[in-house]
């Protein structure tokens, strides 16, 4: 019961790596804030957490408003009084060479995928004392593939923001680190217009949302309280054939 008692907030959390960690996490007696813009996915969430014995909140955010990601922080807050963990999961990919991206698109994909993660840190970071963040970074950050050129820069961004904001505090007080996962078994994944067409080929093994979220669990608990500011790569060895 690495969570018990432990107030969690993880985004992405109605489905594919967020979903599979929240619940983990509710099953490990975590207090779970399930993040998400779906919200009968997201209840569905939250009773399967408090079946399993967790507790379990939902919070429909668009992580492109801040104001909304503050105002789930405060709804934790209200709630639990506190934040143990902090999983910034949720990401949106665009698929369009760079000369035809729009503005729009590029400043929406790095609204969600980076500002919202220095947002839940900015709020969620006064009030840990022994805390963890994990942020869910992606291949991307290292190897990429055409057309993908926004998701890539702001989870290689995301990389560094992590680096940053692990020498800015003491490691007692808040440890933040990364999980790259390669090619996982999700929605985005089979979605992708490239994967579809056959431009992009899904060689090599394909994981599952729960061999990430483990992956996560290990990093935001205290099993892992000397690692700090690093990026854990898990990958099923994609890397080595991008």
């Amino acid at each position: 019961m690495r969570f018990k008692d432990k107030v969690c907030i993880v985004t992405g959390a109605t489905s594919g790596i967020g979903r599979a960690t929240a619940e983990q996490m509710g099953r490990e007696g975590g207090k779970v804030l399930v993040v998400g813009r779906d919200e009968t996915e997201g209840q569905e969430v939250v009773e399967t957490i408090k079946r399993s014995g967790g507790d379990a909140l939902f919070a429909e955010v668009d992580l492109a408003d801040a104001k909304r990601i503050e105002a789930a922080v405060d709804q934790v807050l209200a709630a639990w009084g506190k934040v143990d963990v902090l999983v910034n999961d949720a990401a949106m990919m665009t698929y369009t060479p760079i000369v035809d991206l729009s503005i729009e698109d590029w400043d929406n994909v790095l609204a969600v995928n980076l500002r919202a993660v220095f947002v839940f840190c900015k709020r969620c970071i006064p009030h840990m004392n022994g805390g963890a963040i994990v942020n869910v970074s992606s291949v991307h950050a290292h190897q990429t593939t055409a057309n993908v050129i926004p998701y890539a820069a702001s989870k290689g961004a995301m990389e560094a923001f992590t680096r940053g904001v692990s020498l800015e505090y003491d490691i007692a007080k808040v440890r933040i680190n990364c999980v790259a996962p390669g090619a996982i078994d999700t929605p985005m994944l089979w979605d992708n217009p490239n994967v579809k067409s056959g431009k992009e080929k899904i060689e090599g093994v394909i994981g599952k949302p729960e061999d990430i979220a483990s992956a996560i669990c290990y990093l935001a608990s205290d099993e892992a309280r000397f690692i700090n500011g690093t990026t854990l790569v898990a990958d099923g060895g994609r890397l080595s054939i991008l």
